[in-house]
């Protein structure tokens, strides 16, 4: 039996068609604000597409605010104007998977600011997620053993700590795309592994003393030793200084 294998890029193809084919729809049915747009099965079928790839397409349609789903109802077109939903959906056709760079710059602005909101909001319940991430990272650093998604718990911990859901959001929508880019990239010896724990140590001490001017600088050096240093990348365009 011969199983077809669709490569990322290809899969990107067809939620890019299957967007464009809503986008038409709503505009030759002259579909508004609220209106219910045809099942899954039936857009499916008119569109050519699987059930699942229609699915992730609406997801994604969702989390931009232009579609919306109700339980046992279907999915509605947000309340949003005609000129701004077109625009909108050129917007999402338009883009394209971030390089690593503009991961790395992203990633930098959005850690920034949670480490402050961090010192200033973290809970007991959240200096205890922190500590066990940090540990895991020990552990795997000393053992010699790869810690790219235990260093990367650390970081989601401190962005939850945030108190910011939003910012916490963007953290876990980039994080899968970091990991599959330090597997790709790292090329840091233990020796920085190790100096990387000490970092994350004086980083959960600032938070644990609710010093966040201390806990933006202690992110300033962690991430000027992780990315100029083990990845060869230059983050100055970043504003990390």
């Amino acid at each position: 039996m011969k199983l077809d294998v669709i490569s990322k890029a290809e899969n990107q193809d067809i939620q890019k068609q299957i967007i464009k084919n809503i986008k038409e729809l709503i505009s030759y049915k002259n579909l508004e604000p609220g209106d219910k747009l045809p099942s899954e099965r039936m857009l499916a079928e008119k569109f050519g597409v699987s059930r699942s790839n229609l699915r992730e397409a609406i997801q994604k349609l969702e989390f931009y605010g232009i579609l919306f789903s109700k339980p046992q109802s279907g999915t509605f077109i947000a309340d949003i104007g005609t000129v701004a939903m077109d625009g909108m959906l050129e917007d999402i056709l338009r883009l394209e998977d971030p390089d690593f760079k503009s991961l790395v710059e992203t990633r930098i602005l959005l850690e920034l600011k949670t480490v402050r909101l961090a010192a200033l909001r973290r809970t007991d319940e959240d200096l205890k997620q922190l500590k066990e991430a940090l540990d895991a990272y020990e552990i795997k650093v000393k053992n010699g053993e790869d810690a790219v998604e235990e260093d990367l718990l650390f970081h989601l911990a401190i962005a939850r700590a945030s108190g910011n859901s939003t910012m916490n959001t963007f953290m876990l929508i980039i994080t899968p795309e970091i990991i599959t880019n330090f597997e790709k990239y790292h090329v840091c010896d233990n020796s920085q592994s190790l100096l990387g724990i000490q970092e994350h140590i004086e980083i959960y001490n600032s938070i644990l003393e609710q010093n966040p001017t201390k806990a933006k600088e202690r992110m300033k050096i962690h991430f000027k030793t992780l990315y100029q240093y083990c990845y060869n990348i230059d983050i100055v365009d970043a504003k990390i200084d």
